[in-house]
């Protein structure tokens, strides 16, 4: 038998009857967004709730631990430094299933009974997050100590100090990199998945529920979630923008010898 000819006029209609569904999924989505679906805000209310303790708690640990790091010399250190950069790369997946094991009624947490709940997903994304904040934080820590190391060791500033000190002067550029944390955490998907379970009205963020409504074929809820997860990265992507440009202007204004004398 012939296989059927697939005309011109075929793929036309398949064209229109796919853009109409695609342009009536946005509407319906835009719809979700400003009528404010209550179930819709929930998810986003969790998943910047998760996300914001997750970015807290990795933002403390991970700048102390750079900070130490940049200023410190040890056996060693160079095998550290490898370690954490390879954790740059981690799978979120792997975070997510080492966590797990963590958890589970026969891991050393398990007592804790965290599993499947908002915790551990708090947890799972600030053990991901964790390596960004402390890179970057030992990079920018370190190239500060090249500059003024030597001027705050001639004041009798020890490592500690040291360390603390030149986070207070990079402290704009800690903002910056507190922000991309929360950039992460907040588009994290695999090891939230796995430590949350996905449970409806407990553990599911947005991008837990954009993978299950795309699955499941609803397409205007995903759009929608879509939609709200690009607008918190774009606020983000501005937030950082405004930051960089205030500070390139107060550093600029610093630099003036005039301003110095108003100063």
């Amino acid at each position: 038998m012939n296989a059927p000819r697939i005309t011109r006029y075929d793929i036309r209609v398949t064209f229109h009857l796919c853009m109409s569904s695609l342009t009536d999924s946005v509407f319906a989505a835009f719809d979700l967004i400003t009528q404010y679906d209550p179930m819709l805000w929930s998810v986003v209310a969790r998943s910047l709730w998760v996300s914001v303790w997750a970015t807290a708690i990795a933002s403390v640990v991970g700048i102390c631990f750079g900070a130490w790091l940049a200023v410190s010399r040890f056996h060693g250190r160079s095998v550290l430094l490898t370690v954490l950069n390879t954790l740059l790369a981690l799978p979120s997946v792997v975070v997510g299933l080492v966590v797990y094991l963590l958890l589970s009624r026969s891991g050393p947490l398990g007592h804790l009974g965290w599993l499947f709940s908002l915790k551990a997903m708090v947890l799972a994304q600030s053990v991901l997050v964790f390596p960004v904040v402390a890179a970057l934080t030992r990079q920018c820590v370190e190239d500060a100590d090249r500059l003024h190391g030597e001027q705050l060791q001639s004041l009798g500033a020890g490592a500690s100090l040291r360390s603390l000190l030149l986070v207070w002067d990079e402290r704009y550029v800690f903002l910056t990199i507190v922000i991309t944390a929360f950039g992460r955490a907040v588009s994290e998907v695999g090891a939230v998945m796995v430590v949350g379970g996905n449970i409806e009205g407990f553990t599911r963020v947005m991008t837990t529920a954009i993978a299950l409504e795309t699955s499941k074929g609803d397409l205007p809820l995903a759009l929608a979630l879509g939609l709200v997860l690009l607008a918190v990265v774009l606020c983000l992507n501005i937030l950082v923008a405004a930051v960089r440009s205030w500070r390139l202007r107060v550093d600029g204004s610093a630099s003036d010898p005039l301003q110095k004398a108003w100063v």
